[in-house]
């Protein structure tokens, strides 16, 4: 797997106001790294080099080498605050892993053979009910995205998250909440299904 790498300085100067002057003056984005079995440190990123990362949707679901003045370090991005009207970044928060340490990770779901499912083709409409999943692995056999394969999918079909298929060892945390949290996933509908049902209903109370 190919790692995204960061470079980043370790920070002194700490506060609002001196996160304020980094991002101003410095181009700067202030972040922290925390985990394991060091301390937490603030750091400095340039904001050029992390713009160029996060536009890339595996940025978020992978492990990260960070270089800390020469030193590397794998860490996953556990939260990123973003200007709330200009592309800027404002804070970046790290988590220090090891290849065996059990992570938490919001993995993408890429949904396949869309063009040749079973249900689209009969004249149903595909809906998406969810574009990620939360799972649980070690972090070494963290995947970069999770394939859902909709060829067979039928009209009226409904793929769960029971469905999904997982790399070896990793679990969705929602499923182990019980089976009332098995939700759907991705579903064919037939097209205006919803608005002849309710078409239906409302013609069915006038007659009664």
């Amino acid at each position: 797997m190919n790692l995204f790498e960061l470079n980043a300085e370790l920070r002194t100067d700490m506060g609002k106001g001196a996160s304020r002057r980094l991002r101003r003056l410095a181009d700067k984005v202030p972040a922290i790294i925390y985990g394991g079995d060091k301390e937490p440190q603030a750091l400095t990123l340039d904001h050029a080099e992390v713009l160029q990362h996060v536009e890339h949707e595996a940025f978020y679901s992978h492990i990260l080498k960070l270089i800390i003045d020469g030193e590397k370090h794998k860490v996953i991005l556990k939260d990123m605050q973003r200007h709330p009207f200009k592309p800027k970044v404002t804070h970046m928060d790290f988590q220090r892993v090891s290849d065996n340490d059990t992570i938490h990770m919001a993995i993408p779901l890429h949904f396949i053979n869309e063009d040749v499912c079973a249900g689209a083709k009969a004249g149903g409409t595909i809906q998406h009910h969810m574009n990620t999943v939360e799972i649980s692995c070690l972090a070494k056999d963290l995947p970069e995205f999770i394939e859902i394969d909709l060829a067979d999918l039928d009209v009226n079909g409904v793929l769960h998250l029971s469905d999904i298929k997982l790399p070896e060892g990793a679990q969705i945390l929602e499923l182990n909440h019980g089976a009332d949290h098995d939700q759907a996933v991705v579903s064919v509908h037939r097209r205006g299904g919803a608005a002849e049902e309710a078409e239906e209903g409302a013609e069915a109370e006038a007659d009664a």
